[in-house]
C-alpha cells in the first residue's frame, strides 16, 4: 500500500446500477474524492450466479480497478460482498470494503431490544450474510430476514409512490408486525430510493440502516487511518463511470439514481475484462 496517495481515485463496483445509491452517498460525505464506478450491466443479476462466478467477475473488475489506478475498492454489490469480499482483500493489496459489515455494525449500535430486521434481494437474504455479520457482532441478536424480489424493479422503473408500492411493502414488512425490530437494515442498494415509504409501513419507531450511507462512513474513516483522504484546495472531485452495456433507460436511470446528469461514461467490452485473470 506504500504506492497509494490522496489524489488517487476510490472504486466502486456493483453487478448493476443500484451501487449508484453507494458512489451518492460517497460524494455527499466525501465531495473531494474522485470516484471510478462500475457497473457489470452485461452480466446482472449476480444473485443468481455461482459463487465462484461471482468471485471471478469480481476479480475481473477489481484488475480493471486496479490498472486505473485507485486506491481503495468499495464492493457495492451485497452478493459480491456476501461471497467475493475476503478473497478480493486477500488477492489485492490496497483497502477493499463492502457493504455488509459497515450496515450491520450500525445496526447492533442501534438495537437495544436485540431485535434487528433485514430486507434483501432473494440472493442477499439466502446467503445468510447480514445473519451472519451481525451475529457474528452479538450472538444474542435475533434477526429476523425477508425477501423483497419485487422491489428492485419498481425503483428500477421508478414507480410511484402509490397504492400499488404502499401494497407490495405491507405485503413483504407483515413478517414484522408481531416482532418488531429496533432497526431494518437496507440491505440492498437500490432500497434506499424507497427509504419515506419504507418508514411510513414500518412505521416511525423502527430506525432504518442504509448500507449504503453507513459504507461511506467506513469508506472515510478506513483513508482517514491511511492518511489518504483528498482535501487538496477543496476542489470537487471527478467521477467517471463504466459499465459493461448499455441497458434501454440507462443513462436516464441512473441520472436519476445519481441525482444529476451522468457525465464521463464508458463502455467496457466484455472480452477487455475477460481478459483480466
Amino acid at each position: 500500500m506504500n504506492d497509494l496517495n490522496p489524489e488517487q481515485a476510490i472504486g466502486v463496483f456493483d453487478s448493476g446500477l443500484g451501487g449508484i445509491s453507494v458512489v451518492r452517498a460517497l460524494i455527499d460525505l466525501l465531495p473531494h474524492e474522485h470516484l471510478i464506478y462500475f457497473g457489470d450491466t452485461a452480466r446482472v443479476p449476480y444473485g443468481s450466479k455461482s459463487k465462484d462466478t461471482v468471485i471471478r467477475f469480481s476479480h475481473q473488475i477489481s484488475s480493471f480497478m486496479l490498472e486505473k489506478q485507485v486506491k481503495m475498492i468499495v464492493v457495492a454489490c451485497n452478493t459480491a460482498s456476501a461471497v467475493a469480499l475476503e478473497r478480493l482483500q486477500q488477492n489485492f493489496d490496497i483497502p477493499i470494503v463492502g457493504v455488509i459489515d459497515p450496515g450491520s455494525k450500525a445496526a447492533v449500535k442501534l438495537s437495544p431490544n436485540k431485535r434487528i430486521g433485514v430486507i434483501g434481494t432473494s440472493s442477499t437474504i439466502r446467503s445468510g450474510a447480514y445473519r451472519s455479520a451481525i451475529q457474528k457482532l452479538d450472538s444474542a441478536i435475533q434477526v429476523i430476514d425477508q425477501p423483497c424480489p419485487l422491489l428492485v424493479p419498481l425503483v428500477e422503473e421508478n414507480w410511484p409512490n402509490d397504492g400499488v408500492l404502499k401494497q407490495v411493502l405491507q405485503s413483504y414488512l407483515k413478517s414484522f408486525e408481531n416482532n418488531t425490530p429496533d432497526a431494518l437494515i437496507l440491505g440492498c442498494t437500490h432500497y434506499p430510493y424507497l427509504k419515506t415509504a419504507i418508514q411510513e409501513v414500518i412505521g416511525a419507531d423502527v430506525r432504518l440502516v442504509d448500507s449504503g450511507e453507513e459504507t461511506a462512513a467506513e469508506v472515510q474513516r478506513v483513508l482517514a487511518e491511511l492518511e489518504l483522504l483528498n482535501s487538496k484546495n477543496g476542489d470537487p472531485g471527478k467521477h467517471k463511470f463504466y459499465v459493461s452495456d448499455f441497458p434501454q433507460k440507462f443513462e436516464e436511470t441512473a441520472a436519476r439514481f445519481l441525482g444529476r446528469p451522468l457525465e464521463n461514461l464508458f463502455k467496457v467490452e466484455l472480452e477487455v475484462l475477460e481478459a483480466y485473470k
